[in-house]
């Protein structure tokens, strides 16, 4: 992950656009991983968006059709 920081802050637009697209991916694989650990403790949809600062909606959505 540090690799990618160093590129997001790259010269060429090229590297810094892959790096922020790392990064994006890496933060969705966490994202997913922590609602699901949550998910199993039993915490609700809305406690699970205030924690990401969403509306509850927006995370039922995504990610409810995985479980």
């Amino acid at each position: 992950m540090t690799q990618s920081l160093l590129d997001a802050a790259a010269e060429h637009p090229r590297d810094g656009l892959r790096a922020v697209r790392a990064l994006r991916e890496l933060a969705d694989r966490l994202e997913r991983l922590q609602v699901d650990r949550a998910r199993d403790l039993g915490w609700s949809w809305q406690e699970i968006a205030d924690a990401l600062g969403v509306s509850k909606q927006a995370v039922h959505q995504k990610h409810n059709r995985r479980r």
